[in-house]
Order: structure tokens, then C-alpha cells, then sequence
């Protein structure tokens, strides 16, 4: 008999054991994979964007699906205090652009190291076997069944991530043992994941990285994202950071319901942009088009835009029209790529939808149908945009839960 088991030792998971076991209580650690902190490992890019250095109010703004639900958790466990976590575990934090938290080594093994040691340290018993079962009796959790044998309990918490990325052993999981247990899963998504379109030369330029370029999402004719940085076309459509936090606002997709549009020289206003065009067209005035802007635009757009612009290719510099070239100075500041859907879940960082809030407690994170079960992190029917406010979901999710345990 053990006082609390935990399914998942992911960001929610690792978290409540620490807090759980530092308040001496004995836990049990459940995890299918060889390793804790599979996904955590590949965060960021491998860099771990651990949490967003802003007050609550902001990280509420950036939580689209089901905000008020964590207020309780956020009071409990902020920003602030997962900083002050990692830190006194022994790594050192920084603070990048748009407030994003990192290692400062750039390493998310840094961060699942500390974990691991704080876990040895603490004395939690990790055992690598998937929970296949619940086990209820008189109306409440007791434990859980897991490679053929029953381990029992006081409390439960499921914190074994959603249905992206499965290859870090995000396979659904917990989501079965909540309906096992009652709970209705409301409609899962992907979120943070690419876009596919159905423009043909998306595939053309596949491979093409652009940095430093703004993309902006639009629903219909209205603008709901937009944001510096990098993206990369791809055979499918689009991928890149730029596209993953784009993909977070999409709540309802449809086919030709949205489109991005690429700002390709953002740090040019269209007047400024129209003196470098003439300027790169007076150099090249008896070559042809295609030939005359090699300069501006990267190898592997220049076919696709060109096409988009309705020159000829082989037309001549110096016959190119005033209105023509004014054409193709918004195409510049305004690429356009149709949106046809999301890529499979299973590439998505995040997934959006999961155990219905409604039916888990908002201050203890316990179920309201079934006493002694638990839910912290990607589980649950809440998500974020990008910027470290998903990890910071699970961080406070998963404190608030140990506390009660």
C-alpha cells in the first residue's frame, strides 16, 4: 500500500511526485517508457521552454480553452514559483523574447536531469510498466492494475499526457482510464502542429526556410495572428515555429476558412520596399524577370512568385509596367497560402480537447465523480497558445493536485 501513485512521468507527473514526496509522502511513479521526461527532452526544440516569465492575468490571456478553470492552480503555483523551482533544483534560468523561459545551458536534458535527481533524492519508486486498469472499491479509486499485478493506493493521479507525439508514450492513455472511470473526453484536436494547403507550390518550395519574416493568420477577412519569425515550407503545406503558434488559433477548421499571408521583408515599409525593387530593376535592365530579382527573394520562390505575379518570366526589366511592379511589391508583403486542415495528431506538440473540466474540481484537481482520482496536465480539456503556458498548465495542475493528495 502506497500513498499516492502517478500515472505519467512527464512535466504534470514529475512535478506532483517531487511535491508530493517532499511533503513525505510515499508515491509511486508509473511510466512506460525506459526514461522520465521523454516529451520534456524535445520541448523548445530541445531547449525546454519551461514556463513564460509574466504575471497570471497574461498566462490566462493566453489560454484560450477553459482559462478560468485554472485560476485556483495558478494561485497555488505560478510562473514565478516554477522558476524558483528549477533554479533551486540547480538550473540556471533565462529570459528570451516574448518572455519565454529557458535553460540558460539551451538544454532540456538540464531540466529532466534535475527532475530525475530530485525523484532519487526524494526516494520515489519509478516503476516502468503501462497502467492498463483502475481499481475502484466502494465507490473510490484504490489503485491501479499494471503489467498483470495490482498496486494499491490512497490516491490516483493521471498525468499521462494526450495523443501527440506517441512516440514519447503520449498514446491516449489516460483519456480511457478517465472514461473507465466516467469521465467524458470531449472532442480531441491537434494544436501546435503544421498546416497542410492545398497550393500546389507549397510542395514546390519544399525545404525553403524563411527567417526573420511575419506571418499573419487570417479567419475569413479577419486578422487573428501575427508574429515574427521563422517557418519552413514543407510537401504537405507549412511547419516552423511561426506555424505551430498559428495553428493554436485555429479553433474550427474548415476548408478555405483560413489563410496566412507572408510579410517576406517585414523590416521594409511597401514604400520602402517599392525604392528597393526599382533600385535592384535598375541594375538589371535588359535581363528578364526572373533573372532581375534574384537579389530580393530566395532561389526556390522566385518561380512560385513570379507565376503569382502574372509577369512574364522572360519579360524584360525595362518593360516591366509601374502597376506590375507595384503587384509585385504586395505579393512580397503579402504571400498567400491557403489553409485545407491541421496535420495528424500525432504531430502535434499539444492536444486540445481531453477530461472535461467540468467533472474534475478546479482547487484540488480531483474528480467530482469518482473520489480519490486525480488529473494534472495535457489530460485535461485545457490548452495554450506557445510561449511556455502549456508547461505552465501542467506545472500548477500538477502542485495543486500533490498539495491535495
Amino acid at each position: 500500500m502506497t500513498d499516492i501513485i502517478i500515472i505519467g512521468a512527464g512535466a504534470a507527473g514529475t512535478m506532483a511526485a517531487v511535491q508530493a514526496a517532499r511533503l513525505g509522502k510515499s508515491v509511486l511513479l508509473f511510466e512506460r517508457n525506459d526514461h522520465i521526461g521523454r516529451k520534456l527532452r524535445i520541448t523548445g526544440k530541445g531547449r525546454c521552454n519551461v514556463t513564460n516569465n509574466s504575471p497570471v492575468q497574461e498566462h490566462m490571456e493566453n489560454i484560450p480553452v477553459n482559462p478560468r478553470f485554472l485560476y485556483s492552480a495558478f494561485a497555488s503555483f505560478d510562473a514565478y514559483d516554477t522558476m524558483a523551482f528549477f533554479e533551486e533544483l540547480g538550473v540556471p534560468l533565462k529570459t528570451e523574447r516574448g518572455n519565454r523561459v529557458f535553460p540558460v545551458s539551451d538544454k532540456a536534458e538540464d531540466i529532466v536531469n534535475a527532475l530525475s535527481r530530485e525523484l532519487k533524492r526524494l526516494g520515489v519508486h519509478i516503476i516502468n510498466k503501462r497502467v492498463s486498469k483502475l481499481i475502484t472499491e466502494n465507490g473510490v479509486c484504490a489503485g491501479v492494475k499494471a503489467g498483470g499485478e495490482e498496486y494499491r493506493s490512497n490516491s490516483v493521479l493521471i498525468a499521462c499526457g494526450g495523443k501527440s507525439y506517441p512516440n514519447t508514450g503520449s498514446t491516449g492513455d489516460g483519456y480511457t482510464l478517465a472514461e473507465s472511470a466516467g469521465h467524458t473526453v470531449t472532442e480531441l484536436k491537434p494544436s501546435l502542429v503544421p498546416l497542410t494547403s492545398r497550393d500546389r507550390y507549397c510542395a514546390e518550395m519544399m525545404g525553403l526556410s524563411l527567417r526573420n519574416v511575419t506571418l499573419n493568420l487570417y479567419d475569413r477577412d479577419k486578422l487573428i495572428f501575427s508574429e515574427l519569425g521563422e517557418m519552413l515550407f514543407t510537401h504537405f503545406g507549412m511547419s516552423g515555429p511561426l506555424v505551430l503558434s498559428a495553428s493554436s488559433h485555429i479553433r474550427d477548421m474548415q476548408p478555405d476558412r483560413y489563410s496566412v499571408k507572408i510579410d517576406l521583408k517585414p523590416g521594409l515599409s511597401p514604400e520602402q520596399l517599392d525604392a528597393r525593387i526599382q533600385r535592384d530593376f535598375a541594375e538589371n535592365l535588359n535581363r528578364d524577370f526572373i533573372n532581375g530579382i534574384r537579389k530580393l527573394l530566395p532561389a526556390k520562390l522566385i518561380p512560385v512568385i513570379t507565376r503569382l505575379s502574372g509577369i512574364a518570366p522572360e519579360q524584360k526589366v525595362n518593360g516591366i509596367t509601374r502597376e506590375q511592379r507595384m503587384h509585385f511589391g504586395e505579393l512580397i508583403k503579402a504571400f498567400p497560402v491557403s489553409i485545407s486542415g491541421f496535420r495528424p495528431i500525432d504531430e502535434a506538440i499539444i492536444t486540445s480537447g481531453g477530461v472535461s473540466v467540468k467533472e474534475v474540481d478546479p482547487k484540488t484537481m480531483e474528480s467530482k465523480l469518482l473520489p480519490g482520482l486525480f488529473f494534472a496536465g495535457e489530460v485535461l480539456d485545457t490548452d495554450a497558445y506557445t510561449g511556455g503556458f502549456n508547461l505552465q498548465i501542467a506545472f500548477s495542475t500538477a502542485y495543486c493536485a500533490a498539495m491535495y493528495m
